[in-house]
């Protein structure tokens, strides 16, 4: 370390706060306070392993929430958020608040609304801390406590082990367990950090908004927020408990273990390894997975199961989380990011067949005349995967609740010659208004800086999170209001039926 480097560890301003957990000591950064890797529950090691998040007693003595905690164990992925590697381990339940200032004053009432993030990544990669998630612009701008997430992913969060005891119940949504349990910490301690909760958003993209219309659907999660952004993503992510089952027969295959003594003693690299080694069995194009008669991948949550005895869109159209406010949409060009090579007739052909989705096709050549066989694919995919199923979500709470918002991402990258458009995950730093942070120019591209667009989609997240209304018209099956964020200009527009 250099001499200017100790000079500013010695230099740093810390503050710490009093909550039912404990003494916390965070430090004051960009103009914030920020606490960083409170663990919400024991660490899942050793004999808890495989098993449901356990509570975590007071601390003793004041914890030192001065560094972000490790990641749940990874493998690094190839996405724009997660393609480096990262610091991971088993123990890797905390979270990280960041506040304003103010909120350390004992005069301070506190009473902010807070806005919960939960990473995506697949179910397999990504962290709380990743620099994008940053929450400093929504406290600053909006007055709002952001807490950030870690959970258990991949088998070590979702293999069904079920058969191997009733140690392992909870096994195949062990994951979504721990988001319920990071909610339930936010409930107990938010309030010391200056935040209310009664005015608690849970947020994520991708996979953060799959576990978000998982929480939706699981009546254990309700009444621990009361509003919902899941960004690209909606209510069709969980597995059916017999295919999940089948994912851990290849999985335990793999591994080279059958019982709990070698799942126990098995290391946390070999479980990455055997886990890869199951995905790549399952997986094929277009993320279809044959063998097991769905499009949801391997080690999501498992529904049939006690937390989850239906899927979540099931529920949702039943009234579970009607009483919840919700504003979701998605990116006009999601599969860009994965996408690769040119599409030839042939595979857009497989593609389609593995969709079932024959007549769709031909009504996307009528309706996309100019449309070559790429821009077909991109269409085709972007909606069976997150725009139908987010319009489909909205539409099955309409008869329970009309608090629902839809929008659509339209600003196009122009990255690599344009080639991404309006991709998977682009929507991020504008909606945190952190065009600024490491990685984000290179996803968005050489030019002038569209902080206009960042500026209209955090305001729009800032009101929803303080006010409940996102600034434009509700979406009702009459209208289907959809606001549409763009480089030239921000529409509302009315769709009369679904596309």
């Amino acid at each position: 370390m250099s001499d200017e480097q100790i000079r500013g560890a010695n230099t740093m301003e810390t503050s710490t706060i009093t909550a039912p957990c404990g003494q916390i000591q965070g430090r004051e950064k960009e103009g914030v306070l920020l606490f960083c890797g409170i663990p919400y529950a024991q660490p899942p090691i050793d004999n808890l392993r495989f098993k449901a998040p356990q509570p975590l007693a007071a601390f003793s003595e004041p914890f030192s929430g001065l560094k972000f905690g490790p990641a749940a164990p990874q493998l690094s992925g190839g996405g724009m958020t997660d393609s480096a590697s990262v610091r991971w381990d088993e123990d890797c339940l905390s979270l990280n608040i960041t506040t304003p200032k103010q909120a350390a004053n004992p005069t301070d009432q506190g009473n902010r609304a807070v806005l919960v993030w939960i990473h995506g990544g697949g179910y397999r990669t990504g962290q709380g801390a990743i620099p994008w998630y940053n929450g400093t612009r929504f406290a600053l701008n909006g007055d709002i406590v952001v807490v950030s997430i870690n959970y258990r992913l991949g088998a070590l969060g979702f293999a069904d082990l079920t058969h191997l005891g009733e140690e392992f119940a909870t096994s195949n949504v062990n994951g979504t367990l721990d988001q319920i349990a990071a909610l339930q910490w936010v409930q107990r301690n938010i309030s010391a950090f200056g935040g209310d909760p009664a005015k608690v958003t849970v947020a994520g993209e991708s996979a953060g908004a799959f576990s978000v219309g998982t929480l939706l659907a699981c009546e254990a999660a309700q009444g621990l927020f009361h509003q919902a952004i899941p960004q690209s993503g909606a209510a069709q992510h969980t597995l059916p408990s017999e295919a999940a089952a089948k994912v851990t027969e290849r999985f335990l295959a793999d591994l080279g273990e059958e019982d709990a003594i070698g799942l126990l003693a098995a290391s946390p690299e070999q479980i990455l390894q055997a886990q890869a080694a199951t995905s790549s069995h399952f997986e094929t194009g277009a993320g279809v997975m044959s063998e097991l008669g769905t499009t949801v991948a391997p080690f999501y949550p498992a529904h049939g199961t006690a937390l989850l005895p239906t899927d979540p869109l099931t529920a949702i159209s039943q009234g579970m989380g009607s009483q919840v406010a919700v504003l979701t949409g998605t990116n006009a060009d999601e599969t860009t990011l994965w996408s690769s090579g040119s599409v030839s007739e042939e595979k857009l052909q497989r593609i389609t067949q593995g969709l079932g989705a024959e007549t769709a096709l031909a009504t996307y050549k009528t309706t996309r005349p100019d449309a070559d066989l790429d821009a077909l694919s991109v269409a085709l995919t972007t909606d069976h995967m997150f725009r139908i199923p987010a319009i489909r979500m909205l539409e099955a709470r309409t008869p329970h609740n009309t608090n629902n918002w839809l929008y659509q991402f339209n600003w196009c990258s122009r990255a690599f010659g344009g080639k991404l458009k309006a991709t998977h995950a682009l929507e991020i730093p504008f909606a945190f208004d952190n065009l600024d942070r490491a990685g984000v120019d290179v996803f968005i591209g050489p030019g002038k800086k569209p902080q206009h667009v960042a500026d209209t989609m955090h305001r729009a997240w800032t009101q929803f999170i303080n006010e409940g209304m996102p600034g434009w018209p509700a979406y009702n099956l009459e209208q289907r209001a959809t606001m549409c964020f763009d480089d030239e200009s921000l529409s509302l527009i009315h769709i009369s039926e679904p596309t």
